[in-house]
């Protein structure tokens, strides 16, 4: 699994590429501040409740969630059922918080 940082998906985000993101948390954590991604919880990845990415298998697919510790977990269970290109971004909310504030991308 690779990981990404906050100033580097910032950059992308920046540059105006198209980027998967999805977001591993619970929908109030959600409701308080999001990247924008999409919201697919830890619980609902592991039931294999992922329709919106089912598709995606190819791709790469960026995890977040507060810390960087549930999106690993997340990571490593889709790479595990055949998804080839999952990047967990160190440090998730709570790193981007810190380097950005409670800007939005």
């Amino acid at each position: 699994m690779r990981t990404i940082t906050v100033n580097d998906l910032k950059a992308r985000i920046d540059a105006g590429e198209r980027i998967h993101l999805v977001d591993c948390r619970e929908p109030r954590e959600y409701e308080e501040f999001n990247l924008g991604g999409v919201l697919i919880p830890l619980g609902k990845i592991q039931g294999m409740e992922i329709e919106p990415i089912e598709d995606l298998k190819e791709e790469e697919i960026i995890i977040h969630c507060r810390s960087g510790q549930r999106s690993m977990m997340a990571a490593l269970f889709l790479e595990a059922v055949g998804f080839k290109n999952v990047v967990n971004l160190a440090g998730g909310v709570l790193a981007w918080q810190e380097q950005f504030g409670p800007t939005k991308p």
